[in-house]
């Protein structure tokens, strides 16, 4: 019981819902009316530690506090309101993983973050048939994905591999711990979306593949339970209110929902730590060198996109910060890009190349000669040529789009998203909704009419001639080619 009340009994217009993103460096917890209205917010920061080159993790403990006090934060904001709490989501970086111990969730490892490579090597090492692993799990070889760091903390790490013989062990995606750190059950599941970032997952079956399994060396017994994204995983309990998660899957799963229901015309493109590009489909569609994600999975209704992904967009921006010791470049982004006529050419590989090239080490580097702020719009401009190689990468496959929707922390720069749809020759409509991923939580937790955009603002880009840009462009894809024949 909640408080004595059904939830059930909450009238549908009332009831309020709270959602959990857990992201690379913050925790937040919002809470949305079944409007789409925000009633309250809060925000935890994270650490992030990079004791070796290749490595990002955080402290799985200080991770689970941080949630945990971000909606202690932003529940208290409702006073006697709570009581209308109805559902809660959550959804996290995809291909983050932990260890924990299934009987009392004490964590075993750091959280690895989806940014960490140290299994590099190892992957590399592996053979694997790319075609065979891409029709099975939508995507390619990637010491990002979860299976090689799962494998790493089995080999290294003597707690874990203590639990595993004395059958106490799991392991598997972040999302799995916290719903066990979270809920009063304290059981753990995997979502299809962050489940199917372990390269352990089938597209097609929905569950964990038996050959992979065997080919990673990671035993069954230790991973979660797959479930639908919509699922009865335990409930939340507050200090009146016992809220039931019934729903979990990724970051940038949800961010497509941010709108309302996602139009199947258009690419989404979210740009925060990394880049990615989402076409919807109804069925995994093939490519050489794109992903094939599941973006929603529940008993009457699968949701695919055709994905490209960029690992260096807010990442390298804070390499460009720590290489130049600039703290406070978003202030003066517009200004320096208004300023750069000709800026010279940064092959951007910060935190390795991902699609269409899928190179784990290139060494980043500028291509002819700038300032401070001429070096800064190279960043800028790596980062929309990354996004345009996965553009005419998706052409191959789809038709093409009629709209770009640009959201996430980047797209606030007004200078980035003229230029993207200048490279593009597509119009880009910026959503000015905050919190992308959060509001597309809020969305499918509700499930509303048409009143849900109702006031939500945009702001549309349109194509201008631009051939500085394009002709940079060009030059980029040359010296690009260059770099990784170079690398091989």
């Amino acid at each position: 019981m909640r408080s004595g009340v059904c939830c059930l009994s909450i009238d549908p217009k009332h009831r309020l819902f709270l959602t959990i993103d857990q992201g690379g460096h913050a925790s937040r917890a919002f809470v949305f009316d079944a409007q789409g209205a925000v009633l309250a917010k809060a925000s935890c920061t994270i650490k992030t530690d990079r004791p070796l080159p290749y490595w990002v993790e955080h402290d799985a403990e200080d991770l689970i506090a941080s949630i945990q006090e971000a909606i202690n934060q932003a529940v208290s904001q409702l006073g006697k309101n709570q009581d209308r709490l109805y559902a809660a989501g959550l959804a996290t970086q995809r291909a983050s993983i932990v260890c924990w111990n299934r009987f009392t969730g004490e964590a075993l490892s750091k959280v690895l973050s989806w940014q960490d490579r140290r299994a590099a090597d190892w992957m590399e090492a592996l053979t694997l048939d790319s075609s065979d692993l891409h029709r099975r799990t939508g995507l390619f070889p990637s010491a990002h994905y979860g299976a090689s760091k799962l494998r790493w903390c089995l080999e290294h790490l003597p707690a874990v591999q203590t639990a595993l013989q004395n059958g106490t062990l799991l392991m598997g995606p972040l999302a799995g711990f916290i719903i066990a750190r979270l809920t009063e059950e304290g059981q753990s599941y995997a979502d299809p979306a962050n489940a199917s970032r372990t390269l352990l997952w089938d597209i097609l079956t929905e569950n964990w593949d038996n050959l992979l399994l065997k080919r990673f060396k990671i035993p069954i017994t230790a991973l979660p339970l797959c479930v639908p994204s919509r699922h009865a995983f335990g409930h939340i309990v507050l200090s009146k209110n016992r809220i039931p998660l019934t729903l979990v899957t990724g970051d940038q799963s949800a961010s497509l929902f941010h709108e309302g229901q996602p139009k199947r015309n258009a690419v989404y493109i979210n740009l925060g730590t990394g880049g990615f590009l989402q076409g919807l489909q109804k069925q995994p569609i093939k490519s050489e060198r794109l992903l094939s994600s599941v973006v929603l999975c529940e008993k009457k209704e699968r949701v695919y996109a055709l994905e490209g992904t960029i690992n260096g967009a807010g990442s390298a921006l804070a390499w460009f910060s720590g290489q130049y010791q600039v703290d406070k470049w978003f202030e003066s982004a517009e200004d320096w890009l208004g300023k750069t006529l000709a800026p010279p050419l940064f092959i951007n590989a910060v935190g390795g190349l991902a699609s269409p090239y899928w190179i784990p080490r290139l060494s980043s580097q500028f291509i002819g000669d700038g300032d401070l702020t001429s070096r800064f719009t190279a960043v800028i401009e790596s980062i929309l040529f990354l996004i345009q190689v996965n553009l005419d990468e998706m052409r191959k496959v789809i038709e093409a789009p009629s709209e770009l929707i640009l959201s996430g922390g980047l797209s606030a720069i007004d200078g980035l998203s003229q230029r993207l749809s200048n490279l593009s020759g597509i119009s880009v409509n910026r959503s000015e909704a905050s919190e992308a991923t959060a509001r597309g939580l809020a969305f499918l937790l509700t499930k509303p009419d048409s009143a849900w955009t109702a006031g939500l603002k945009t702001r549309r880009f349109f194509p201008e001639d631009d051939q500085g840009l394009r002709s940079r462009y060009a030059r980029w894809q040359q010296e690009m080619k260059k770099a990784i024949e170079q690398e091989r």
